[in-house]
């Protein structure tokens, strides 16, 4: 072992169970068979084994390629000879991906095997990162793996490579909240090669327009909100989108989310791109190096600086088409160009230092909940499948929480310097000198004016982009594990 593997604790298991016999073993299948032939017809379809297969994290796609795969007679269902041939079939591949993986040929995986055969197809983790996989599958406490727990594992998993593999493990979401991006997901060269990075990029930028158009109501009531403060804008949410409604009618409610919508694709675009070329600046000429976790900071928020500096003028343009009055401005180009008209070039970068300053403890503060939390649970649910797509939704939209109430007053603040030339007889003031307005004014307080609608859209804003972007992947035939589809 490297020095860099002394982290991990030398425990291994001197004696082990022996493997329960062939006969043994297809015994136990058929008794699961039993259990998840709901009807009791002799064969088990998709919704069977969606039910039977609930508590292992698995979508719908993985669970619906089991039937394709194992559907031998092509009418649909697993009838018992196809569910054990099935199996049979499974374990002899998992058998050759365990082999591969158990370099030293001692019957146990450990950590920097796991490691290691990642790196070997393009898949670079820390040794930390490696143990924390190991977890998710060490069902004695051993510090390795053998290959009963292995094979107990995957055994339902229609994994068929170690590709398959990597990206079971390093499964994530991209996921919109209509706030600023998160921190990019990180893509192996053959993804880059193969396509999967653009259509990962497209579905989750397909996700994320149909969220912000979902929530654009809140988002709208937030942006009121935040820059008329309490003196404007009295009572809770009901009144505000009353007070909408009866300015505008019900269209009203959706002004600023075409713009929104908008910057979305260039945004993504451009933080992937910048965020890959700051990590080729951070590894220098060791281009196969895993970045730590506080380096994958530094080049989220590296990455989201530019993003936002080069789309930042669609900021200011959301911010004033949001707060609208009924016939103000025709449209996004008026808009753009009474602002250049009557305030210059520089009311395009109104608020930009403060927006600027909220992207660091907003990009740390949800990679680091978001790590945490996925850490804690590999650590509660030892031997368990690892996180399924919706764990990784709930630690994405807690994150995402945290994230927005750290940047809250930033954001807030920011969005009053966008506005100030729609607020009748508002002066321009600096970003200091409004902070200490709003605290000698309105209090602590109001630094978190509008986050009640803000945190109200979060759980529908991530349901939404969830649905959209499992669906819009399996379109573009890229499953939620991130393989492509095989079809015929």
């Amino acid at each position: 072992m490297g020095p860099q593997q002394t982290w991990l604790p030398g425990a291994r298991c001197q004696e082990r169970a022996p493997p329960k016999s062939d006969q043994d073993k297809e015994k136990r299948w058929a008794e699961m068979f039993e259990l998840m032939d709901l009807n009791k017809d002799g064969h088990i379809d998709v919704l069977e084994l969606r039910a039977g297969l609930a508590g292992r994290g698995l979508s719908r796609a993985s669970v619906d390629r089991i039937v394709q795969a194992g559907d031998t007679n092509q009418d649909g269902v697993l009838d018992f000879e196809e569910f054990i041939q099935y199996l049979r079939n499974h374990e002899k591949q998992l058998k050759v991906m365990f082999r591969r993986l158990d370099r030293n040929n001692d019957g146990q995986i450990d950590a920097s095997e796991i490691q290691d055969c990642l790196h070997s197809i393009g898949v670079n983790i820390s040794l930390e990162e490696a143990t924390r996989i190991l977890l998710s599958m060490d069902k004695d406490g051993t510090m390795t793996i053998d290959w009963n727990e292995w094979r107990d594992h995957f055994l339902f998993n229609p994994l068929t490579n170690m590709e398959d593999v990597a990206r079971h493990w390093k499964r994530s979401m991209m996921l919109d909240t209509g706030e600023q991006l998160t921190v990019p997901d990180e893509f192996t060269e053959e993804e880059k090669k193969s396509g999967f990075v653009w259509r990962q990029l497209m579905a989750g930028a397909m996700a994320g327009s149909v969220s912000r158009t979902g929530t654009a109501p809140l988002d709208r009531l937030k942006v009121f909100r935040q820059v008329h403060g309490s003196s404007d804008f009295r009572g809770n949410v009901l009144s505000g989108f009353k007070h909408m409604l009866r300015e505008g009618g019900v269209r009203s409610l959706w002004r600023g989310n075409g713009v929104n919508v908008l910057k979305l694709g260039p945004e993504t675009a451009i933080k992937f791109t910048a965020y890959e070329k700051v990590k080729s600046l951070i590894r220098g000429h060791d281009e196969t190096r895993t970045l730590r976790v506080h380096e994958r900071f530094v080049a989220g928020c590296m990455a989201g600086a530019t993003a936002q500096t080069t789309i930042y003028p669609m900021e200011v343009l959301k911010t004033r088409l949001t707060l609208r009055k009924t016939g103000q401005y025709s449209g996004l180009a008026d808009c753009a160009t009474q602002i250049l008209r009557r305030e210059g070039v520089g009311a395009f970068y109104k608020g930009y230092i403060p927006n600027m300053l909220s992207i660091v403890p907003y990009a740390g503060i949800d990679l680091a909940v978001y790590e945490t939390l996925k850490f804690a649970w590999l650590n509660r649910n030892r031997g368990v499948a690892d996180p399924g797509v919706m764990v990784l939704v709930g630690c994405g939209a807690v994150s995402s929480t945290c994230g927005q109430l750290a940047s809250y007053p930033l954001a807030l603040i920011r969005t009053r310097m966008q506005a100030q030339a729609s607020v009748k007889g508002a002066p321009r003031i600096s970003m200091l000198s409004l902070l200490h307005n709003i605290i000698t004014q309105e209090g602590i307080a109001g630094l978190y004016r509008g986050i009640s609608p803000n945190l109200l859209k979060v759980v529908p804003a991530v349901s939404l982009s969830y649905v959209v972007y499992e669906y819009t992947r399996m379109m573009l035939g890229v499953d939620i594990e991130g393989r492509r589809s095989r079809k015929g």
